[in-house]
């Protein structure tokens, strides 16, 4: 993967009418990685597809290698993997017809993709399960399933929004591995969580620092300084 900057500047979130946070800022460069922190409601899952480009800021600038996300879309989204709470797990399709999905998706090489999905299946434990309909697993093998995308379609950026939800230790170092490796080729890691992760060398993105008092007026809450992790 090639070097490159991500990085957000008075960034504000506005969702049913609050403003979720605002004035928050980050420079993220190849092979870094940034977790983000805070109790619930305070704005990792909205920052995370504010990333991901599923929904607009109110205010401020998300850019990649200085260029505004938001002028070209569809290059942000063939340079990300997002995955949220919900577990993208197709009931009728087996664990590894999901995986070849998300795989031709990404990379419309029938081959590649075929000796990609083989290695994450095997990467998360999920080699004997190929053949088992989502509907069938339990809520650790969904979880893994949809981890399992990370390698199956290569993305430099991933964002991940509690990705060790339902996984048990071992399966928890794998991804720890898996996001290590990552990162040592170039990527980029995002990332929301309530548990211990192990990612050295990773800064933290503390959400309540960005939040926004209600009696705040909104406009000027919006045009708030920003204070950038680092």
């Amino acid at each position: 993967m090639s070097d490159s900057t991500f990085s957000a500047k008075d960034l504000a979130c506005v969702r049913g009418g609050r403003v979720v946070f605002a004035g928050l800022g980050f420079s993220l460069a190849t092979g870094g990685a940034l977790v983000l922190l805070g109790p619930n409601g305070s704005g990792k899952s909205s920052l995370l597809r504010v990333l991901a480009g599923l929904l607009k800021p109110a205010h401020g600038l998300l850019a990649w290698d200085g260029q505004p996300v938001a002028e070209d879309p569809e290059a942000h989204a063939a340079r990300t993997h997002y995955l949220g709470h919900h577990d993208a797990v197709k009931p009728v399709l087996s664990v590894a017809e999901n995986l070849r999905f998300w795989a031709h998706l990404h990379d419309p090489h029938a081959e590649r993709a075929g000796r990609a999905v083989d290695a994450a299946l095997a990467r998360f434990g999920l080699a004997r399960l190929a053949t088992i309909p989502g509907k069938m697993l339990s809520a650790g093998q969904k979880r893994r399933t949809n981890l399992a995308r990370l390698l199956a379609a290569p993305s430099p950026l991933w964002l991940l929004d509690e990705p060790t939800t339902a996984l048990d230790r071992a399966s928890i170092k794998v991804l720890e591995d898996v996001l290590a490796e990552h990162r040592a080729a170039g990527g980029m890691v995002v990332l929301s969580t309530h548990a211990d992760i192990n990612m050295p060398g990773a800064r933290e993105l503390h959400l309540d620092r960005f939040s926004v008092a209600e009696e705040f007026d909104e406009p000027a809450a919006l045009a708030g300084g920003s204070e950038v992790a680092r």
